[in-house]
């Protein structure tokens, strides 16, 4: 991976938006799924939303899933982002570092943090946890986000992955604070990894249907929008990748329900 940049990510990302590249040559590697997946023109906003003609997209299509890819930031700003993500975020450390899986406690195969608004709590993996305050990186990177798609978001988990060895297995984003028919916002940064979609009926060695799997790759600087109701019928996944040697950084931006 080529060496980041040092200067301070505040005033590159504080100033005007820089024009967003266009390209998308690392983007999206789409599965068949016997005829449901299909991409529209590069060029098309998600849906008849203007707010998100900006950059370029691409629309990723099955039986109840509804994606949308871009690049949302140039390499040099990508690069000096990620540098402020490795300096600034701070990782869960100790029992927060576990994960419960079928009762079961282990060891989280990468690096997680949670940062958002006061008074928020939310539980995955057996953890309820109340995020850290923003950081200003993360609340560009979210503010960015939210004036291309017009969500708003109050929560962010981070996840570092240091090299193809991390990963994180299936799983959907269906946790009871989520407020409802809101999307998820999956931004990415340093090394490229595939992300693959499998559908829930088409899971275990006995699946009641075969749907073919959609796998992506998530460019540097790329954003990945997961709009219900996808989450309700596709795990998702970022497998193991033993050739991969750097390090990557994945921010989903959610909106949080806050505590009655």
């Amino acid at each position: 991976m080529d060496r980041f940049l040092g200067k301070e990510v505040q005033g590159s990302l504080l100033g005007k938006l820089e024009e967003q590249e266009q390209s998308t040559e690392e983007g999206a590697t789409l599965g068949d799924d016997k005829g449901h997946t299909r991409k529209r023109s590069r060029r098309d906003p998600p849906g008849n939303a203007a707010h998100l003609a900006g950059p370029s997209w691409r629309h990723i299509r099955a039986e109840g899933l509804d994606c949308d890819y871009t690049v949302l930031f140039g390499k040099a700003e990508a690069d000096e982002i990620f540098r402020q993500l490795e300096e600034k975020v701070e990782y869960f450390t100790g029992a927060l570092a576990r994960v419960q899986v079928f009762g079961k406690w282990h060891s989280v195969p990468r690096k997680q943090a949670t940062y958002g608004d006061a008074g928020l709590t939310y539980t995955f993996s057996g953890l309820t946890l109340s995020p850290k305050p923003w950081i200003p990186v993360l609340e560009c990177i979210r503010d960015r986000v939210s004036g291309l798609t017009g969500h708003t978001f109050n929560f962010v988990l981070v996840n570092r992955y240091k090299d193809g060895c991390d990963h994180i297995g299936e799983h959907r984003d269906d946790e009871r604070e989520l407020a409802p028919r809101s999307p998820i916002a999956s931004v990415s940064f340093g090394a490229c990894r595939d992300f693959c979609f499998r559908h829930k009926d088409s899971r275990g060695k006995n699946p009641l249907r075969k749907l073919e799997v959609v796998r992506l790759q998530l460019a540097h600087g790329s954003l990945l929008m997961m709009n219900p109701p996808t989450n309700a019928h596709w795990y998702h996944s970022l497998p193991v990748r033993k050739k991969v040697l750097a390090p990557r950084v994945n921010l989903t931006f959610r909106k949080i329900l806050p505590k009655k």
